[in-house]
């Protein structure tokens, strides 16, 4: 098996409290919001599962795997026909009662694969940070 490789993204701030971004993730289905249309394809989701086809990379399935009530929500996967990868979602409640949110990403990549795909999942962690910042109806649900 390969290494295991680590990445964070940057500490982005919510416009939710934690309670809300909690409950808003633990549905696999909402995390739709925050991947653009043109990024995969093939979208099969529902409440805890998730799988989707990225050009190039080929399917990708993810499921909920565990939660700790306000704190993180873990999702489970495989990508690549073989390669597991975990991501978890730190969900951390500031002094005003909003959240901020780190997202990590670990997965088994042998040399050359991190090599290639450190980039592409670096800028995956900025762009969902990114997008959950943006993102303003974290007391709506699917």
């Amino acid at each position: 098996m390969a290494p295991l490789s680590s990445f964070e993204s940057r500490i982005g701030s919510l416009s939710g409290t934690p309670s809300e971004i909690f409950d808003f993730v633990t549905d696999i289905r909402n995390l739709r919001q925050f991947v653009p249309d043109n990024v995969v394809e093939d979208l099969v989701i529902d409440a805890e599962t998730c799988s989707f086809r990225v050009p190039a990379m080929g399917t990708v399935n993810i499921s909920l795997s565990g939660k700790e009530p306000v704190n993180k929500v873990v999702y489970s996967g495989t990508a690549l026909q073989s390669n597991d990868f975990s991501l978890v979602l730190d969900i951390i409640g500031k002094s005003d009662g909003k959240a901020e949110v780190m997202v990590r990403l670990a997965a088994n990549l042998n040399p050359i694969l991190r090599m290639m795909a450190s980039g592409p999942i670096s800028d995956f962690l900025e762009k969902l940070v990114g997008e959950m910042e943006k993102f303003k109806g974290w007391k709506q649900k699917q």
